[in-house]
């Protein structure tokens, strides 16, 4: 088990996400940068879906009651183990009764812990992804106790010594291919979109990253459609959308741009402020 002695500014229970039920309205969810988490189920040899902790920014403190092996990747928030520095992408012994905590975010916004076998929280819907209005939950909270075996995996871990930041977290460029709508728009508007570099504006979260810069806009609303993961929406003021893991499964905004997986991955470790280039694909 491990005890929540605080729980970060928000931090959360992903796995892949909750398939099949979108025709329900049901979000897929799911980690926010998937290259991680699944990373760091890797690290230590677990499943790619197995539960993982997403950190966001700030980090929780956590008080392990139980040994198990752990890897933490993704943004370098300083994590230390009992007050002492530990490592990114490296699998970590765990004893019951160490604290595992985190200092300065040094580069990205989202970190990733997994334990041996992974968190076991209940699963709804085929998923263990935390999402309001589903599960119990949508973030832990101070004094929550969350389940896991009791477990060391010393044998068949993995390590990366020379996992490289720069394309991963420091790049400008999001790939993205050609939006349903996207030849409606004039070519003015077309050159702007991959001219212009846009900045990630305060209204950012897991559903949606919203652009500070606008472009201009004359197109009509479109009929309710389906989006997806990383469908960007032009709203009638000219805002750029970029839908996210949590996001709502139609809209009714012109679709002009669609990221690819890598794409949403590498948007998801972008900050407030940080700028951006769409690359068509």
């Amino acid at each position: 088990m491990i005890e929540v002695i605080k729980p970060g500014l928000y931090s959360s229970i992903q796995d892949k996400g909750r398939f099949g039920f979108e025709n329900y309205g049901v979000p897929i969810s799911g980690s926010m940068d998937q290259f991680s988490s699944i990373l760091s189920n890797k690290i230590i040899s677990n499943n790619d879906n197995d539960a993982v902790m997403e950190i966001t920014m700030i980090g929780p403190t956590l008080k392990f009651k139980t040994e198990t092996t752990i890897s933490i990747t993704g943004a370098d928030m300083s994590p230390l183990l009992n007050g002492e520095n530990i490592n990114l992408f490296k699998p970590h012994i765990i004893k019951n009764g160490d604290i595992l905590s985190f200092g300065k975010l040094k580069c990205g916004l989202r970190c990733y812990l997994s334990v041996l076998n992974g968190f076991k929280t209940k699963k709804i819907m085929n998923s263990r992804s935390m999402y309001a209005n589903i599960t119990k939950e949508f973030r832990i909270s101070k004094g929550d106790i969350l389940n896991l075996e009791s477990k060391i995996n010393s044998n068949n871990t993995i390590s990366l010594n020379d996992f490289e930041y720069e394309n991963h977290f420091k790049g400008p460029f999001i790939e993205v291919y050609k939006g349903p709508e996207y030849e409606k728009l004039s070519i003015k508007q077309q050159t702007n979109l991959f001219n212009k570099k846009f900045t990630v504006s305060n209204k950012n979260n897991r559903m949606a990253y919203q652009m500070n810069e606008a472009i201009e806009n004359n197109l009509d609303s479109i009929i309710t459609s389906l989006v997806m993961q990383g469908t960007v929406q032009l709203t009638p003021s000219g805002e750029i959308i970029v839908l996210m893991r949590d996001n709502q499964t139609c809209g009714g905004y012109p679709r002009i741009l669609q990221l690819n997986e890598s794409s949403i991955n590498k948007l998801s470790q972008k900050h407030m402020n940080d700028r951006i280039i769409f690359k068509l694909i």
